[in-house]
């Protein structure tokens, strides 16, 4: 599937061109009133039977069509070849100004990693059955959809961050380590975001000790072997977005409140050219949980997952409900299959529906009348 977004020009004042359409529609109506001029002449001979009278009557004919009085469809016939040459003339003339469009064209995506949010927020009800069923069954539903040789992982977020599945190209294995996923408690984005990223790319130069611990790496450098210090220490940013064959989708119901911070490991994640879609459950209000006598207020952190996807170039989504749930996840497959978009001149197309309708015109008023006008 393509589609094409946004038009620019890379000549707009080449447009400037196109004032020459209104002076040719001005001509071509001048031409129609001296011709309808002619025929009403030729036409008052009748009365002197200086002409024969059939060709008076054709005569007629033609002064009718000019003059506008006849039908809708023997007028489009008559002027159809001079609006087709005329739009063919306009269409060559936008293609002097070259023209480009931003064209989204499939993706060559190679691996997701889906990083859901299993803590203990997410057995709220108000997504029904709850929250973390809900996002099980439109996580499937997503990994259904996906091509076959896309590879899927699983990163299960709670106080801290486990893959629960590597990327793999294999459905059931996917879907079983949907449905292993826990709840537990604690809510460690920033280390999901980590996790799901050096899965991804395991040579991206991310020191994860560092990260996730808070550790010097200077201090356990020697348990680490050089290659991999080597690595960490030469890696260069690449701008964000541009990695087309990988993407993270981060599913949360609330705040992060521990390990590393999400907006920093969101800029580990853009250095690397790594989209972070953000799926954001439940509202800015909040829902209080009760639970072994203890009660728990829970709000969407709404404001950093759009940072976090802004920031990747990413998307951010909101889910109020089930049915929402799975409709976003249906948009972010169609989103990851398209990938992304990039600008392509379209000059040669212009050219070529300004030629194929200029030709049109012409055929049709030689076969109409003998005369291309």
């Amino acid at each position: 599937m393509i589609a094409a977004r946004a038009f620019t020009f890379l000549w707009p004042l080449m447009l400037g061109l196109l004032l020459i359409v209104p002076v040719l529609v001005t001509f071509y109506l001048r031409l129609l009133s001296r011709r309808s001029e002619a025929s009403r002449r030729y036409a008052s001979l009748a009365a002197t039977n200086a002409v024969d009278p059939a060709a008076v009557d054709s005569l007629n004919s033609a002064a009718s069509v000019l003059s506008g009085k006849p039908g809708i469809v023997t007028a489009l016939r008559r002027h159809a070849p001079a609006i087709l040459m005329l739009l063919g003339i306009t269409a060559m003339i936008v293609a002097v100004a070259r023209p480009q469009a931003i064209i989204m064209l499939p993706s060559r995506l190679d691996a997701i990693m889906l990083a859901m949010d299993t803590s203990g927020s997410m057995r709220a009800t108000d997504i029904k059955p709850n929250r973390l069923v809900a996002a099980q069954n439109a996580a499937k539903a997503f990994v259904a959809n996906q091509p076959g040789l896309v590879r899927i992982g699983i990163v299960s977020i709670s106080a801290t961050a486990s893959v629960v599945q590597s990327p793999t190209d294999n459905r059931d294995d996917i879907n079983k380590a949907i449905e292993r996923v826990q709840l537990q408690p604690g809510t460690a984005l920033g280390s999901g975001l980590v996790i799901s990223l050096i899965t991804l790319l395991p040579e991206s130069g991310i020191d994860a000790e560092k990260i996730i611990t808070g550790r010097n790496s200077t201090t356990t450098a020697w348990t680490r072997d050089s290659a991999r210090q080597t690595e960490i220490d030469n890696f260069k940013p690449v701008p964000p977005g541009s990695n087309s064959s990988t993407a993270i989708v981060l599913l949360s119901d609330g705040q992060s409140n521990t390990g590393p911070e999400l907006l920093d490991a969101a800029k580990l994640a853009a250095e690397r050219g790594v989209r972070v879609y953000t799926v954001g459950v439940g509202t800015k209000e909040g829902i209080t949980l009760t639970a072994d006598g203890w009660s728990m207020r829970v709000r969407l952190d709404e404001e950093t997952l759009k940072k976090v996807a802004t920031m990747t170039h990413g998307e951010y989504y909101r889910a109020g409900n089930a049915e929402d749930l799975k409709k976003i996840y249906q948009q972010l497959s169609a989103r990851l299959s398209l990938g992304k978009g990039r600008t392509i001149e379209i000059t040669a197309a212009f050219v070529a529906l300004g030629a194929l309708l200029a030709l049109l015109g012409a055929l049709m008023s030689m076969l109409g009348s003998n005369r291309i006008l």
